[in-house]
C-alpha cells in the first residue's frame, strides 16, 4: 500500500512538473500581408496570450504566460521600413514575473488588433490602417469597447449612421499619414457660412454625432465649393482649412482649434512632469565588461531624469552608480545590456597562389648548320663515318650530329638539334591575422638573401667582389568593420615581392612585387577573390639566309632551328573574413536598430 501511495506521488510530482515547465520559443516572424501585418510566435506547445491596447502610448502589450526563450530571439525587430502601422517590436522580460516574456509593439497611430492561436502558434494580426477588420471579425475583441460608448448616450439625442462603417471613417479622419476616403459621396456649395455650421451640415448627412468647442466659432466664415467628393473627405478638408483637431470617442467626434488642442497636450506633460518629481529614487550599480565607463556615461546622460538623476562612475571597480526613477533605471538597463558587449574579433585569412607555366621547343640544325668539304686532287679515302646521340639533353645541348667523309667529299658535318622542355611551378602563400572590429593589423614575412656581385677592373680582369643582401617581403595590411546585417567591409592592401635570375655575375638579380588595394564586402564566413594577374609570353626566334630560308623542303638546311617559346605566370588572391566570437558580440539573429521601448 505505501508503495502504491510513493508511485502515485512521484507520477503527481512528475506530471505537475511537466505541467508548470515554460514553454520554449522557437521562432519569431514579422510578415506583412497586404494591409495587415502579423507577428508570429512559434513555440514547441501551446501557450497562452493575453493583448491589451494602451492607447495614450500607441502599444499593443502581448503577453505570454510561462515561457522562456534564448537570447537570440529577445532582440528588438525594427519594422518601420515597412509601409505598416507597427515601428517597433521590443520583447523582453514581463516584470515582477520570472516565466511571463512580453512583447511590446510601438503603433505609428492606434489601430485594431486581435490574436489567433494555431496549435503551437500565436499571430497576432495589426491592420495597417484603421477600417481594415472587419466588425464580424473584431466582434470577440472588440464589441465592448463600441457597444460600450454608444450606451453611454441619450437615445434621442444620438443620430443613426448613415454607413455601418462609421467607426472605422472616424478612426480614419483622427490618424496622421496616407488616408482612404469611403463615405458616401455628396456635395457642399456655401458663401460665408461659419465653419460650426458647415461641421453641423457634414455631421446631419453622415449620421456622426459632433462636438464643436467653442473656439471653432472664432474662425472666419468660409467659402467653399465641392461637388461629389466622399463625405469623410469634405470633412478632412474643411478641418485642414480650419487648422482644426479632432478627437473620436466612440461615433462621437469632437472638434476644436490646434492651438487648444496643444494647450491641452501641453497640461497633461505639466502634469506628468510634475507627477516625475514626486516619484522616489532608487540607487543601481551598473557592472561594466567591455564598453568604455567614459562612452557608456555620456550615452547614459542624456537618459537621465532632468535634475534629478545621477549617474557616477567608478574606474577601479569598472562600475556605474545611477541614481533615479525606477523608469529612467530601466531604460538605461537595456541600453547597457545592449552596448556592453564584447567587441568583435575578426579572423582574415588570405590565399595567394601564384602559378607558372614554360614550354620551349627546338628542332632543325645548329650552328654551324651543314658544314662540306670537297678535295678534288686528293686520294680517294674510304668511305667512313662517325655518329653521336645524347639521348638526356639539357637546354644548351639537345642535339644528335654526324661527321661523315665519302670519297672526295670531306668532313661532311651537322648538328641536328632536337629538344623540348616543359616546366610548371604553384607557389601558395597563406598569410592570418586576427584583429578587433574596425581596428587596423599588419602581418608580414620577410626573406633575406645575400648575393655575391664581382668586381669589374678597367683592364677586365675581375675581382673577389662584394655581397650584398637583396629582401623580399609578403605583407598584409586589413581594417575590417562588422555591419549591422552581420557582413564585414574591408579595406585591404596586399604585397608580395621575390627574386628573378641573375643574369650576370656583377649584377644583381632583379626583383617582382605585385600589390593590391582595394575595399570589399564580404559575407561572414565566404571567400571572394579580390584579384588576379595573368600574364601570357609567346615567342617565336627565326633565323637564316635570305630567300634560301623559304625554300621547300631544303630551306631547312639555311635557316636556324624552330625554336618556340610559351611563358604563362598567374596570380590570384582569396580573402576569407570570419567572426570568430559571434555569439558573444550579440551579433547572432541581430536585426536592424534594436528596440530598446525607450
Amino acid at each position: 500500500m505505501t508503495k502504491r501511495i510513493l508511485t502515485l506521488l512521484s507520477l503527481l510530482v512528475s506530471v505537475s512538473s511537466l505541467a508548470v515547465a515554460p514553454a520554449n520559443i522557437k521562432s519569431v516572424n514579422y510578415i506583412q500581408e497586404g494591409e495587415v501585418s502579423k507577428l508570429i510566435i512559434d513555440f514547441d506547445k501551446t501557450v497562452i496570450a493575453e493583448r491589451n491596447h494602451i492607447k495614450a502610448d500607441k502599444q499593443i502589450i502581448l503577453d505570454l504566460k510561462s515561457v522562456s526563450a534564448d537570447k537570440k530571439f529577445m532582440r528588438g525587430i525594427d519594422t518601420s521600413e515597412f509601409t505598416g502601422s507597427s515601428v517597433f517590436i521590443s520583447p523582453y522580460k514581463k516584470p515582477g514575473s520570472t516565466n511571463d516574456i512580453r512583447f511590446a509593439i510601438q503603433l505609428r497611430d492606434n489601430v485594431r488588433s486581435f490574436v489567433e492561436t494555431k496549435r503551437n502558434k500565436i499571430i497576432l494580426h495589426i491592420e495597417n490602417r484603421f477600417g481594415v477588420f472587419t466588425r464580424a471579425k473584431l466582434k470577440k475583441v472588440a464589441e465592448s469597447e463600441f457597444i460600450a460608448d454608444d450606451n453611454t448616450l441619450d437615445s434621442s439625442k444620438v443620430l443613426v449612421p448613415k454607413s455601418s462603417s462609421i467607426n472605422d471613417i472616424l478612426e480614419n479622419i483622427t490618424q496622421s499619414g496616407v488616408k482612404r476616403y469611403v463615405g458616401r459621396k455628396i456635395s457642399l456649395n456655401v458663401n460665408n457660412v461659419s465653419y460650426p455650421d458647415i461641421l453641423k451640415m457634414i455631421g446631419d448627412t453622415s449620421g456622426f454625432n459632433i462636438i464643436i468647442e467653442d473656439e471653432v466659432s472664432t474662425l472666419k466664415p468660409l467659402t467653399i465649393s465641392l461637388t461629389k467628393l466622399p463625405w469623410d473627405q469634405v470633412l478632412d478638408t474643411i478641418m485642414d482649412l480650419g487648422d482644426l483637431v479632432a478627437v473620436k470617442h466612440g461615433n462621437i467626434l469632437t472638434i476644436t482649434t490646434s492651438e487648444k488642442a496643444r494647450t491641452a497636450k501641453q497640461k497633461e506633460l505639466d502634469e506628468e512632469s510634475k507627477n516625475k518629481v514626486l516619484e522616489p529614487l532608487v540607487t543601481k550599480i551598473f557592472p561594466i565588461s567591455y564598453a568604455a565607463l567614459s562612452d557608456i556615461k555620456k550615452i547614459l546622460d542624456t537618459y537621465s531624469t532632468k535634475d534629478r538623476g545621477t549617474i557616477t562612475s567608478d574606474d577601479r571597480t569598472q562600475n556605474l552608480i545611477v541614481k533615479d526613477t525606477i523608469e529612467s533605471i530601466e531604460k538605461m538597463k537595456k541600453i547597457i545590456e545592449t552596448l556592453d558587449t564584447q567587441t568583435p574579433q575578426i579572423l582574415i585569412e588570405a590565399r595567394i597562389v601564384e602559378a607558372s607555366e614554360s614550354y620551349e621547343f627546338r628542332a632543325g640544325l645548329a650552328a654551324p648548320g651543314l658544314n662540306i668539304q670537297y678535295d678534288a686532287f686528293g686520294d680517294v679515302a674510304e668511305s667512313s663515318g662517325a655518329f653521336s646521340l645524347n639521348t638526356a639533353p639539357t637546354a644548351s645541348s639537345g642535339f644528335f650530329g654526324a661527321q661523315i667523309s665519302v670519297g672526295r667529299l670531306a668532313n661532311l658535318a651537322f648538328n641536328l638539334d632536337l629538344m623540348e622542355s616543359e616546366s610548371k611551378g604553384k607557389i601558395i602563400s597563406s598569410p592570418k591575422v586576427i584583429t578587433e572590429n574596425n581596428k587596423p593589423a599588419t602581418i608580414s614575412n620577410s626573406d633575406q638573401r645575400n648575393f655575391r656581385v664581382e668586381s669589374v677592373a678597367e683592364d677586365g680582369s675581375t675581382g673577389a667582389g662584394t655581397i650584398t643582401p637583396i629582401t623580399a617581403t609578403i605583407s598584409l595590411n586589413v581594417t575590417p568593420k562588422v555591419t549591422n546585417e552581420g557582413s564585414i567591409a574591408m579595406t585591404v592592401s596586399i604585397s608580395k615581392s621575390g627574386f628573378s635570375s641573375q643574369e650576370s655575375s656583377d649584377q644583381l638579380p632583379g626583383t617582382t612585387t605585385r600589390s593590391v588595394n582595394t575595399n570589399v564586402l564580404v559575407e561572414n564566413g565566404s571567400t571572394v577573390v579580390i584579384g588576379g594577374i595573368y600574364q601570357t609570353d609567346d615567342s617565336t626566334l627565326s633565323q637564316g639566309i635570305p630567300f634560301l630560308m623559304d625554300l621547300p623542303l631544303l630551306g631547312w638546311l639555311f635557316k636556324s632551328a624552330y625554336n618556340p617559346k610559351k611563358v604563362r605566370n598567374e596570380l590570384i588572391i582569396f580573402l576569407t573574413p570570419r567572426i570568430i566570437n559571434q555569439e558573444e558580440a550579440g551579433l547572432v539573429n541581430r536585426e536592424l536598430g534594436d528596440d530598446l521601448g525607450l
